[in-house]
């Protein structure tokens, strides 16, 4: 290993003379375009290789007596993976943790990911978890760039700027769309972006789809759509509406089944709880086994009774009120299911799942309207506008929903329709969610890098561990002020702690009360310091929120307080002073790699 890293550091310093950094990120986004292609092609084809062998090859008289369990082993198999092969490796799923690094961690993502992502997510999703790749794709395809940029010690803004190309390349693999695979990044990544980003996010995504396309060259949806009805505008409209409702009702529902599985400390519980409802709801409703993409082809082909069709309810099938009933049930069970699959262990996303139910949502509604003899409308453009929809108001998209749909399904003759419903459906979801919910976990945390308010986007990202000041002379309670005589005059620092033999904090003495006593011109050279100590206007703990530190200074007007551990235990100072070089510091690494 050493050998290596000394030939790369050969190499890095005679690049660094013969080419320069602008136009080696250049070169570094097409190899991460082709990495990322053969990524994302890996993990469709394992995932799906994985499907087929336990759907099609195996020959076992009893093998569907076993079938529902199949997505309890393949989380299974994942979490046993992270725990025995990872081991000491922290591996976290979908795209939060993206952001998180660039917000936190330097752009910097564990090269683990690069192929613990691949993997995990094909156990989960080949055996039938009701989640997406595109998450675990990206993550990889993240991992890529963020760990090629490092290798050749390349900045915070050209690492970031690869991460990016790198999650780029893996939404464009896996859906043979560059278009939309830039726009993700632009959208969810980087949220604020000047023209020259473009040109390596085109290259990456470009490369990513032209290597999937040589593995993969069916479309992932096809459908022949040529026209929108005018007369049907209105009822556009109100799709959006109910897509948009329904996103906010997905995206609380997200937090509430985090909050119920984080409650359950133990990985196998959760596997076998994951594993026995999944079990369940795949019996109930079939359509939810693995990422349901077929389910959502079968309705743009325009056999609506699809969903129903492999059910309990399959008799039922042509009985229009059953078909309609039995898909919003399926929307609404697919939302508990990906969910589950997603905060259980397996490794997965809801990129995939907020395409699937928001076709669903849309088949259901313009079958529901035709149903009405009022109108009739064309179903498989539905399906398409609530795709668009649910993914535009879930992630906060509207964007990527809408390039998506358009190039995967070859339907740029509803572009129209699907604007509609990309801008209404993420004005809903915004108006009842700030945040999406991929970064909703990260605002409430205060480490969400925000453009609309970046002075307290830039306090967010400081830790106050790294500001803290240390070099204060400490004094004890038993000892006096002419016992620290020579202490007190040689301090650089004009405010002194007063400190049991504990550690445990007690009080300050400002440099002038001091030398006012030592000077005669107060009494109390011979008084101990507990004594003469002060309380502070106030004191911080440690893990407290640097925002929340600067109200407390700008509240009691003061420049400088205490640091405390949660047992009251002195740690140092915070100064206003160190915070602003600090800050300084961040807002140019912050807006860097959007030069």
């Amino acid at each position: 290993m050493g050998i290596i890293a000394n030939k790369i550091h050969q190499l890095n310093k005679w690049r660094m003379h013969k080419v320069s950094n602008r136009n080696f990120v250049i070169f570094l986004a097409f190899v991460v375009g082709i990495v990322g292609g053969i990524a994302a092609s890996l993990l469709k084809g394992l995932t799906h290789s994985i499907a087929s062998f336990l759907q099609d090859d195996i020959d076992w008289h009893y093998k569907y007596s076993i079938y529902l369990i199949f997505p309890l082993i393949g989380i299974l198999l994942s979490v046993l993976y992270i725990r025995k092969i990872l081991k000491g490796k922290k591996f976290e799923h979908g795209i939060t943790p993206i952001i998180y690094a660039i917000s936190r961690k330097s752009s910097r993502i564990e090269p683990h990911n690069i192929y613990s992502q691949i993997i995990t997510a094909a156990f989960t999703v080949g055996f039938g978890g009701s989640s997406g790749l595109e998450a675990p794709i990206a993550h990889s395809g993240a991992a890529i760039g963020s760990n090629m940029g490092r290798l050749f010690g390349l900045s915070y803004k050209e690492v970031t700027m690869l991460l990016a190309c790198g999650a780029s390349a893996g939404i464009s693999g896996a859906f043979n769309s560059p278009i939309a695979g830039m726009i993700f990044s632009i959208e969810i990544l980087l949220t604020d972006f000047s023209i020259p980003v473009l040109i390596p996010l085109l290259i990456s995504s470009a490369l990513a789809a032209v290597v999937s396309k040589i593995f993969y060259s069916e479309p992932l949806f096809y459908t022949n759509t040529t026209h929108w009805e005018l007369e049907a505008l209105f009822f556009y409209f109100l799709l959006a509406a109910i897509v948009g409702v329904y996103t906010i009702y997905f995206s609380k529902l997200s937090q509430t089944i985090k909050s119920w599985f984080s409650r359950i400390h133990s990985p196998y519980i959760k596997v076998w709880v994951s594993g026995v409802l999944l079990g369940i709801f795949i019996f109930i409703f079939p359509a939810l086994y693995g990422e349901g993409y077929l389910t959502i082809q079968q309705l743009l082909d325009g056999h609506f009774n699809a969903v129903v069709k492999n059910s309990l309810f399959s008799d039922f099938k042509n009985v229009t009120w059953v078909v309609l009933a039995y898909t919003v049930l399926t929307l609404f069970a697919k939302s508990f299911a990906s969910l589950i699959t997603v905060n259980s262990g397996g490794n997965g996303g809801v990129f995939g799942p907020s395409l699937v139910m928001g076709g669903l949502l849309g088949f259901a509604f313009a079958y529901g309207v035709n149903m009405t003899g009022i109108i009739q409308l064309n179903v498989p453009n539905f399906v398409m506008a609530g795709m668009a929809g649910a993914l535009s108001g879930i992630m906060h998209a509207p964007l990527t929903g809408l390039f998506l749909i358009a190039e995967v399904t070859g339907s740029y003759a509803l572009m129209v329709p699907l604007m509609i419903v990309c801008s209404i459906s993420y004005l809903i979801n915004r108006y009842g969610m700030k945040h999406s919910i991929y970064t909703k976990v990260l605002a409430d945390s205060g480490d969400l890098i925000s453009y609309e308010d970046k002075d307290r986007t830039v306090l967010s990202m400081m830790k106050l561990r790294y500001v803290i000041e240390h070099n204060f002379v400490v004094l004890y309670p038993e000892e006096t002020p002419n016992m620290r005589k020579t202490d007190i005059i040689h301090s650089k620092r004009n405010i002194f702690p007063v400190v049991d033999r504990k550690g445990k904090f007690l009080g300050i003495i400002y440099s002038e009360r001091l030398f006012s006593i030592l000077l005669g011109e107060e009494k109390g050279a011979d008084l101990p310091f507990e004594v003469l100590a002060q309380k502070p206007n106030d004191t911080v703990l440690l893990d407290e929120n640097m925002e929340v530190v600067m109200q407390k200074m700008n509240r009691d007007d003061v420049w400088i307080l205490p640091v405390l551990d949660k047992d009251g235990t002195y740690l140092g100072f915070i100064s206003k002073s160190a915070v602003f070089n600090k800050y300084r510091a961040l807002l140019m690494r912050q807006s860097s790699y959007l030069e």
